[in-house]
Formats: C-alpha cells, sequence, structure tokens
C-alpha cells in the first residue's frame, strides 16, 4: 500500500470448480445483508442462503451444469456468474442465446467491476460460440437500480413480468 490507497491487481476469471459452491454461497450471504442493511429485501429476502438446501441446490446445479464462472480478486473468490438455459419464466429467445442464469459479487470486493468483468466474460463466450444475443433477468422492484445497473452494462429492456408478487426485468444485450 502506498499513499493510503489499496493497489488494484487484476481480476481473473475461471471456470467453477468443487469446493466453490460455499464461497458462492457466501457471497450470496453478503449480498443479502448488504441489501437487508438498505432496506432493499424484495430481490433475495433477508435470510442468508448458506444453510439452506433450495439455495445450496440451486448454486450446485450451475457448477455440475459447466456454466458457473468465478471472478477472482487478490486471488480470492469475489464474484459468481452463471450462464446456461434462459429460466422458464421468461419468454423464450427466437434465436440462439446465452443466458445469465445469476450474477452475485461479494461486497467486500465492491466498486472493482467484477460484476462487469463477469458480463463482459460471458458476451466473450456466446460470440465465441458464434451467438448474437446475451440475455438476463432481475429483479425490478424497489428503486430500479439493478435494472439500470445493467442498462449501464450495455443490455436494453426487453419488458418486464412477474413470478408470483416478484417483479422482473427482461434484459438483452446484443453482440
Amino acid at each position: 500500500m502506498t499513499g493510503g490507497h489499496r493497489a488494484r491487481r487484476p481480476v481473473t476469471i475461471r471456470p467453477g470448480r468443487e469446493g466453490d459452491v460455499p464461497a458462492v454461497l457466501a457471497m450470496f450471504d453478503s449480498a443479502v445483508a448488504w441489501l437487508t442493511e438498505q432496506g432493499r429485501t424484495g430481490q433475495w429476502g433477508t435470510r442468508p442462503f448458506t444453510g439452506d438446501a433450495r439455495r445450496t441446490e440451486q448454486v450446485a446445479s450451475w457448477l455440475a451444469g459447466g456454466g458457473m464462472r468465478i471472478a477472482e480478486h487478490d486471488g480470492r473468490p469475489a464474484g459468481c456468474l452463471s450462464v446456461g438455459p434462459a429460466h422458464d419464466y421468461v419468454p423464450p429467445a427466437a434465436e440462439p442465446e446465452l443466458y445469465v442464469q445469476a450474477l452475485v459479487t461479494d461486497r467486500r470486493h465492491a466498486g472493482l467491476g467484477i460484476g462487469r468483468a463477469l458480463l463482459d466474460r460471458a458476451a466473450t463466450e456466446a460470440r465465441g460460440q458464434g451467438l448474437g444475443l446475451l440475455r438476463v433477468d432481475c429483479y425490478a422492484g424497489h428503486d430500479g437500480r439493478l435494472v439500470a445497473y445493467y442498462e449501464s452494462c450495455g443490455f436494453t429492456r426487453i419488458g418486464p413480468f412477474t413470478v408470483g408478487e416478484w417483479p422482473g426485468m427482461l434484459l438483452q444485450r446484443r453482440l
């Protein structure tokens, strides 16, 4: 450290591997705690993902499906992206696509561009597969900041949807 500033080290992205599930659950735990502190509980609720069998199974399925990517900063897991088939609650794409099933970053690494780096990695993978479309859905409630975040990453709105009472937004990024 010099001048009181932490030196920025590059973010590296690797495929998910055995042992990553607890780290990803901990990332969600940190995000849930941060959102709860801000009174923003509509996205993932207030309970930690760690210890929740359904959430553990969900994260393990991303690893098993081969779509999990882990961003590391300073040699530690800092973010997770999962790509694969679109969720069944969104309309199917009219063309072949890569779908972002999940994106989360550990709040200890906030402000380092981890999420953007993971989304750019997904776009690169889609292009490498000859695809021209990357889609994602997200929580669209509260103040809409998450939708705005994806728009700042090059996505455009396709349209809103709901799952029960949960308001969502489907977005796409042309490649």
